[in-house]
C-alpha cells in the first residue's frame, strides 16, 4: 500500500511560496518604483498617474508607453551586462569592429 499523501504538508507548502513570490513581487515594484526616478514624485501623484495608466483604454497610448518601457529596461541591460552581451541591436562596439554574432537574434 502507498504511503497516503500529506495534503496539509503540501498546502502550507504552496503557501509560502505565495507568501514569497508576493513578497518578490512587492520588492520588484520598489525597485521599478526607485530605478525610475518616480520615488522623486509624492504618493499621491504616484498612485494618481498609476491609476490613469491602469484606465487607459487607448491602446497606442499604451503600446507607446511599452515600448518606451521596453527601451528603458534595455538601456538598463547594456549599462549592467557583460561585455560580450552588449549591443544586441547590431550596433557595433566601436566604429569599424564587426558586428556581434549575436546581433541577429532578431529580439527587439
Amino acid at each position: 500500500m502507498r504511503k497516503p499523501r500529506d495534503f496539509d504538508a503540501e498546502l502550507k507548502a504552496l503557501e509560502e511560496k505565495g507568501r514569497e513570490l508576493k513578497t518578490r513581487k512587492v520588492q520588484q515594484l520598489g525597485e521599478l518604483v526607485i530605478s525610475t526616478g518616480a520615488d522623486q514624485l509624492s504618493t499621491d501623484e504616484l498612485a494618481g498617474a498609476l491609476i490613469a495608466l491602469a484606465e487607459t483604454k487607448d491602446t497606442a497610448k499604451r503600446e507607446a508607453w511599452a515600448k518606451r518601457g521596453a527601451m528603458f529596461f534595455e538601456s538598463r541591460s547594456r549599462l549592467f551586462a557583460p561585455a560580450s552581451r552588449r549591443n544586441l541591436r547590431g550596433a557595433p562596439a566601436q566604429p569599424g569592429s564587426p558586428k556581434s554574432p549575436e546581433s541577429g537574434d532578431g529580439s527587439q
